[in-house]
């Protein structure tokens, strides 16, 4: 697996690290525990990493240095990328390793599997996770708009990679809208929450593990701190709530998990700094905390804790979160964007508003702190949704693909051998 910019094992929530870093290490650990061993190739950020960092059973991560070992844009990977192409084949050769197949993730990774496909001769299977002409749709300003390099290399891998995943249907009718892909190259296979981490248990138990309040309404939302995820809509949501019923206003209180706490404003992105900002701006600074990225364990607590889990993004190619936070009986209020409108059912398993309608999502927060019997109805329908993707049901899809991939791919170089070499 190459996972180029950022390590399955990087803290969640920071700037480059999210559902993609989930997706990676889940899968692989599955597919490790089917006894299909797994290398992920990742830059390291820390010159004090090892090379070799074991994962799980028959997983392992490869910290290659190159470039600064530091945070960098992701754009200026690229510059990098033949160095660390390089270093893969370095340490592949000097393990006296061979690879059946690659498995890409993002577009970065993607390029880099092009390359490692010619010196290799194997298959490249890759999942985009994020499309940046979908990013350039909803972008707000020329700061988050992607680069035409970037749009140019997705286009290229859609036409190059043997097998394309797409997270959903819909994910997959936006390549063929945005890039011209072909759909019968592109395999549909769900995202996966781990079940295990993350299920139903007491709310008043999780509250006392986290030293929350009792008699609090809890508006909690995940993510990394940018503009694509839409908190912004929350804050709006919260002060407009706090507007129309002021008696209720000291008792709900929105948590932003993700970026940098609120010990550390100096290490807040500018997207942060915008948050900060705008719950000043509004009147609801005491009502709005930073909590910083949190373990994936404590976030199980903090789904279980909350009255609702919103998830405002603009864009989402599945939303991971949200299926995580249903696993854990949690009441989802998410925009209708992108996957988020295929994985949530809305009205039955969550609730679903226009992205950046800030008014619509706090009368949807106001009917679900109001209504206890419906609330209830929408958490249990969310569990029984999200017992649908586990990731042992993602690993055996996945490897079925892997399967045919290499099948292919020792077919067609039996038929490329000399007649004389075969007989």
């Amino acid at each position: 697996m190459l996972s180029v910019h950022s390590s399955p094992l990087a803290r969640l929530g920071g700037k480059e690290a999210g559902g993609m870093n989930v997706y990676v290490r889940e899968l692989a650990r599955e597919l490790g525990s089917r006894g299909v061993p797994v290398d992920i190739f990742t830059r390291s950020q820390d010159r004090r990493a090892p090379t070799v960092e074991p994962m799980s059973c028959g997983v392992r991560v490869i910290n290659l240095h190159t470039g600064p070992a530091a945070p960098y844009e992701k754009d200026w990977v690229l510059t990098y990328l033949p160095e660390f192409v390089s270093r893969v084949r370095c340490f592949a050769e000097g393990e006296d390793l061979s690879y059946d197949l690659i498995h890409s993730h993002y577009w970065l990774s993607g390029e880099a599997a092009l390359r490692l496909r010619r010196s290799w001769g194997v298959p490249v299977m890759h999942m985009f996770h994020t499309l940046g002409a979908m990013k350039n749709s909803i972008a707000r300003s020329k700061e988050e708009t992607e680069t035409l390099r970037r749009i140019a290399i997705e286009r290229r891998l859609m036409q190059e990679v043997d097998t394309i995943v797409a997270a959903t249907t819909l994910d997959r009718a936006q390549m063929v809208w945005n890039y011209g892909a072909d759909t019968e190259r592109i395999r549909v296979v769900p995202c996966g929450v781990d079940l295990r981490r993350f299920h139903v248990q007491g709310r008043s138990a999780a509250r006392a593990r986290l030293g929350l309040p009792e008699d609090e309404e809890l508006l909690i939302c995940v993510g990394r701190m940018e503009p694509l995820k839409g908190m912004d809509a929350l804050i709006r949501a919260l002060a407009l709530l706090a507007e129309a019923e002021p008696a209720r206003r000291d008792r709900r209180r929105v948590l932003l998990i993700g970026g940098d706490d609120e010990s550390h404003p100096g290490e807040w992105n500018s997207e942060q700094r915008r948050l900060n900002a705008l719950r000043h701006q509004l009147g609801v600074a005491d009502r709005v905390s930073f909590l910083g990225a949190k373990p994936q364990d404590q976030l199980a607590d903090y789904f279980a804790a909350a009255d609702v889990v919103a998830v405002p993004s603009h864009y989402e190619s599945f939303g991971m979160v949200a299926l995580e936070a249903m696993a854990c009986g949690a009441l989802v209020i998410a925009s209708n964007a992108g996957g988020l409108a295929l994985t949530i059912e809305d009205g039955r398993g969550g609730l679903l508003f226009p992205p950046d309608d800030h008014a619509a999502l706090a009368g949807l927060i106001r009917r679900a702190l109001d209504d206890a019997a419906y609330a209830e109805e929408l958490r249990a329908g969310a569990r029984r949704r999200a017992a649908e993707y586990g990731w042992p049901s993602v690993a055996r899809r996945i490897t079925a693909i892997y399967e045919d991939l290499v099948m292919a791919n020792a077919a067609a170089r039996a038929a490329r051998r000399p007649l004389a070499q075969v007989s």
